[in-house]
């Protein structure tokens, strides 16, 4: 017979996790196999996540969020300075920099030497919001939209900055805001991920996997990237001579398996696996119609100028329409080739011909369709450009340094205030002089649409509880309607 002490040195953590494993396995493969969690909530402040209930009701049920990666410059777009213009080949004052830091890219040029917008602004919409000419689109939807222009972040290089952004963190390694809403939020349509991301564009900064991982949150929560072209998702089809009923077959023994490994070992990535099976599956069927925008009338493919069997940003901007009609949480395009060291004038001007039109018809299709207000949607980068030029300056060409200091960004639909602006820069377009926008402002702002206070929705990982903001952030009040 055994004494107590010699009992209790036996039930070692390992063996109670051993004893225990079936029921914590169960609990985990119940939590994501369970259909009735993906019925879409009869209480507006239930969440299908890991929250379970919102903290408050929600504004928005999902996001769209339109990524410019490379930093798009808010001084040639959207943040007019009439000033820059006249002081174009003037050095910029100390006072104006006050001893900031700045790139290597331009710490060794003698002297930055102000260059204003390379193209005309006008006022659009009743609103009268100012904006580059270069947006006639986006500017037809101005009364629509609220225009940040004192958004501001602490990154001055790019990889770190895309990071903190969406992370809230410059180091890599933790969960990114898609992840963060679809763990918290979960998801009301079992045949497709909750986050899902699209990529167009070519050149300029690389799109690392990471800007749209789960970080320490369990893998189902990362987001999963569809393609325009050829097989919408990485070996999800079925290989030749494989057919569905085999394809059944074949994970309902896998699926055997991996429940008898996670009964034995409680190990909740396990759980994970299996969900991503069942998930692939369903999509088999769900994602071949979701990526045919062939289905949409002539009208609506002239309105985005998207073309079907193409790869672009018109395609994405369609897609991502078809995806919030389709209940996705949280849908995130990536569009390349923002980074205008040189060339900006002609740069920037492809690059808005490429993204202007679709941008707007995003909104004013989600508007006519009745969407619009329960989503989200988000146009901007991961910080501006410099007020001086990188590089010589002449008639028709200069370029534009990275600038975190202020930036900005456009927001629309989903509780967001229509037709305004927010926020002032200096006459330079250098510093934020009245209701400056920090990044962790901005996550917090987007979760309090979701129904999410930030600082509550948390997740422990090695011994504390993180969140996305970290330890600031503030709901930007003013901007909500």
């Amino acid at each position: 017979m055994l004494d107590n002490e010699h009992l209790r040195r036996e039930m070692t953590r390992r063996t109670l996790l051993g004893r225990s494993a079936k029921g914590l396995g169960a609990l985990a493969l119940a939590s994501l196999l369970n259909d009735g969690l993906q019925a879409a909530p009869e209480n507006p402040l239930e969440a299908l996540g890991a929250l379970g209930q919102l903290h408050f009701a929600p504004k928005a049920k999902r996001v769209i969020y339109l990524f410019m990666s490379g930093g798009p410059s808010h001084i040639d777009l959207y943040d007019a300075k009439p000033k820059l213009k006249e002081l174009t080949g003037e050095e910029l004052p100390d006072s104006v920099r006050m001893g900031q830091r700045i790139t290597g890219m331009t710490s060794g040029q003698s002297k930055l030497l102000m260059v204003g917008p390379a193209y005309p602004f006008k006022k659009y919409g009743q609103c009268g919001t100012e904006m580059s000419e270069v947006l006639p689109h986006i500017g037809s939807v101005a009364d629509d939209i609220c225009l940040v222009r004192s958004l501001h972040t602490d990154p001055i290089n790019h990889d770190p900055a895309v990071t903190y952004l969406l992370t809230g963190n410059q180091q890599p390694g933790r969960p990114t805001l898609g992840a963060w809403s679809a763990y918290g939020l979960g998801s009301v349509n079992k045949n497709l991920p909750e986050y899902v991301v699209l990529l167009s564009g070519g050149g300029g900064q690389p799109l690392l996997a990471r800007y749209w991982g789960n970080g320490f949150l369990p893998g189902k929560y990362q987001g999963v990237q569809f393609r325009s072209t050829g097989d919408a998702v990485l070996y999800v089809s079925n290989p030749e001579g494989i057919d569905p009923a085999a394809r059944r077959s074949l994970l309902d023994g896998v699926q055997k398996l991996n429940r008898m490994q996670l009964e034995a070992v409680g190990d909740p990535e396990i759980a994970t696996r299996i969900d991503a099976y069942e998930m692939a599956y369903r999509m088999q069927t769900s994602v071949p119609e979701l990526m045919d925008i062939s289905k949409e009338s002539a009208g609506v493919l002239e309105m985005y100028g998207a073309e079907p069997g193409k790869s672009s940003f018109a395609n994405n901007c369609l897609l991502a329409r078809r995806l919030a009609e389709r209940d996705v949480r949280f849908v995130q395009l990536y569009h390349r080739d923002w980074d205008h060291h040189g060339n900006l004038p002609s740069e920037l001007k492809r690059q808005a011909d490429q993204c202007d039109r679709a941008s707007a018809a995003l909104v004013k299709d989600l508007k006519q369709r009745g969407l619009l207000d329960e989503t989200l949607v988000i146009w901007g980068g991961e910080f501006g450009r410099t007020s001086y030029s990188q590089g010589a300056i002449s008639a028709n060409n200069f370029g534009r340094d990275h600038h975190p200091r202020c930036f900005s960004i456009w927001m629309a639909g989903g509780g967001i205030k229509p037709g305004m602006t927010f926020g002032q820069t200096d006459e330079f377009g250098y510093n934020v002089v009245s209701d400056g926008v920090h990044a962790h402002d901005f996550q917090a702002t987007v979760l309090h649409l979701l129904g999410v206070d930030h600082k509550r929705l948390r997740y422990r990982f090695q011994g504390r509880d993180f969140r996305l903001t970290d330890v600031a952030g503030n709901v930007v009040q003013q901007i909500l309607a």
